[in-house]
């Protein structure tokens, strides 16, 4: 009889030996997020910055999970003033397996309090504007701040650490009303202003009226401290040359393009702060041997404008397609903002570049932002080669997307 029941126990031990056990969570590659907080009355507010590749997010409270959420901002009410309260942030992407968790953001602290903050910043004047089912906001920077609470209709919205944000995705004809407060969360408890005088806004179903999927505020809200040459009038101008330009398809794709466009814009130009390319000592590289567009005598074709127009065929071409002498003057994409916006367009639609299609292909046709980025520059940087300008691009086309209102596709990288 022991001797049987030994038997049992020892084909129990080796069957449950051979069980696999998996991970439910594993480290993979999304990034660590950005966790901010403010603090108002009975309530924590957190905000945190869009991840590639998450489906949510896990928030975390005094070291303990709390929620998940499918957005990029919680409010953690009910909460007692005065007290203290600890939060981190991690992505997730749960349609994985095993699921992709990343590491937890740093931790901030959030003391919520009856007074409302106060201490010594001043509350912002607020501007609002609205537009097809959009609000833009816009106040003035608050000495001493480090972001700013907007409210809407007396509820708390989001955190952001500019100075405008963009409300999309609302009703027309209904009346919104908006508040915004500055914070410094550098300081302990956290001083918050008082909100400002509320604004309403009722989006009106009209449209942009250039027509172009992005608006001024938009742009500005992309790039608040670009150089002065990269005017949006500039780039409105230029939108006639090539009409298909998020023009195709229908409007999430439209604008989807135009933030596939810009994003890419960004990395090239650190967000619309240089005209011209850094490295001098490239200067004199970009000549080669061209039948149909050789050099000019003394002249350069180094990288200029949104896109960074380099190579003496480049040049050539554009200029033949425009009308423009851009193979003998190559200093017009430098000078004129219209002519910089069209040869980035004239990339954008036109040229396969790197790749085996032009970026408005990739987008219109579902191939993925990746796409794009292999016909611009995919030689330096795909397949492994720059995973760091890749990651660039893909969180600058997220954010602007984001900014949109609309997803980012699939196949984000190459």
């Amino acid at each position: 009889m022991k001797s049987s029941m030994a038997k049992y126990l020892l084909m129990i031990v080796i069957v449950i030996g051979t069980i696999p056990l998996y991970s439910l969570t594993a480290f993979g590659a999304l990034a660590t997020p950005t966790l901010n907080v403010s603090a108002s009355s009975g309530t924590c507010n957190l905000s945190w910055n869009a991840i590639s590749g998450a489906t949510g997010y896990d928030i975390y409270r005094n070291g303990n999970w709390y929620r998940w959420v499918s957005t990029l901002s919680t409010a953690d009410t009910g909460l007692s003033n005065g007290t203290a309260y600890t939060y981190t942030v991690a992505a997730q992407n749960a349609n994985v397996s095993p699921i992709d968790t990343s590491p937890q953001s740093a931790s901030r602290t959030c003391t919520p309090s009856s007074g409302g903050g106060g201490g010594s910043l001043s509350a912002p004047a607020l501007n609002v504007s609205a537009s097809s089912a959009t609000c833009s906001l816009s106040w003035n920077s608050v000495s001493g701040a480090t972001g700013y609470d907007v409210y809407r209709n007396g509820s708390w919205y989001r955190w952001t650490n500019g100075l405008s944000t963009i409300d999309s995705g609302l009703s027309n004809g209904t009346t919104y009303s908006y508040t915004v407060a500055a914070q410094n969360a550098n300081s302990s408890p956290i001083i918050t202003s008082p909100q400002s005088a509320s604004k309403n806004c009722t989006p009106n179903g009209t449209t942009n009226p250039t027509g172009f999927v992005v608006s001024q505020a938009q742009f500005n809200q992309m790039f608040p401290n670009r150089n002065s040459f990269y005017t949006y009038s500039g780039l409105v101008a230029a939108l006639s040359s090539f009409p298909a330009f998020t023009n195709t398809g229908s409007d999430t794709i439209k604008k989807r393009e135009a933030a596939a466009f810009l994003g890419n814009v960004a990395q090239e130009t650190g967000h619309l702060q240089y005209i011209v390319e850094i490295d001098t000592n490239n200067y004199p590289l970009y000549c080669a041997s061209n039948a149909q567009y050789p050099c000019a005598p003394g002249k350069q074709y180094y990288g200029r404008g949104p896109i960074q127009l380099s190579w003496n065929y480049n040049y050539g071409a554009a200029g033949a397609a425009l009308g423009l002498p851009l193979l003998s003057n190559p200093d017009l994409v430098a000078q004129d903002a219209s002519v910089a916006w069209k040869t980035a367009l004239w990339f954008w639609v036109t040229q396969t570049g790197a790749g085996s299609m032009t970026s408005h292909s990739a987008i219109v046709n579902g191939a993925g932002f990746g796409e794009t980025i292999r016909t611009i520059n995919g030689s330096q940087e795909c397949n492994g080669a720059r995973p760091d300008a890749v990651n660039n691009r893909v969180s600058y086309f997220t954010n602007f997307a984001n900014i949109l209102g609309v997803s980012t596709g699939n196949n984000l990288t190459c």
